[in-house]
């Protein structure tokens, strides 16, 4: 699908498959909130990806480092809506980069093609959501120009 050179390395991005299932739940479960969210459970995943992958407004990316491993994710979702003029959002969600590869900007490098594959489909706006508890998250989007503009709030179903 496509290429990053960040910081001397080469990392492969691709639509993710999935075999790619078990690489991406290790990569949302490593961390604070993801080992409380995540389960052993292949098949609520499974489902979850076939959904996913059948929607061609749904993209969720693999990353890949030069070894072949699994090193950041995150799904990108167009959502249209009558607001703004029917404008079309891209929605940016379940954000993960390993531990081993952060702070040499292959996240930056990341929201920049995640950004241009926005505009390229007709997307005017990105938005995410990310953890309250989140502070260095928080900067880094800041740091890419997003700005806290809502309140939001969610209720299990």
């Amino acid at each position: 699908m496509s290429t990053l050179d960040v910081a001397g390395r080469r990392f492969s991005l691709s639509r993710a498959v999935a075999a790619d299932l078990p690489e991406l739940v290790a990569l949302l479960a490593d961390d604070v909130l993801g080992r409380e969210r995540e389960t052993t459970a292949s098949e609520p995943y499974r489902r979850a990806f076939a959904r996913i992958d059948a929607d061609e407004d749904q993209l969720l990316l693999a990353v890949r480092d030069e070894h072949a491993r699994l090193v950041a994710t995150m799904q990108l979702m167009l959502l249209t809506s009558l607001s703004r003029a029917g404008a079309t959002r891209l929605q940016i969600e379940a954000v993960r980069v390993a531990a081993s590869v952060r702070g040499a900007g292959l996240g930056s490098a990341l929201f920049v093609w995640a950004h241009d594959w926005g505009r390229d489909r007709g997307a005017t706006l990105a938005q995410l959501t990310t953890d309250s508890s989140r502070a260095q998250a928080q900067r880094f989007y800041e740091r890419l120009g997003y700005r806290a503009s809502h309140v939001g709030f969610k209720l299990l179903l």
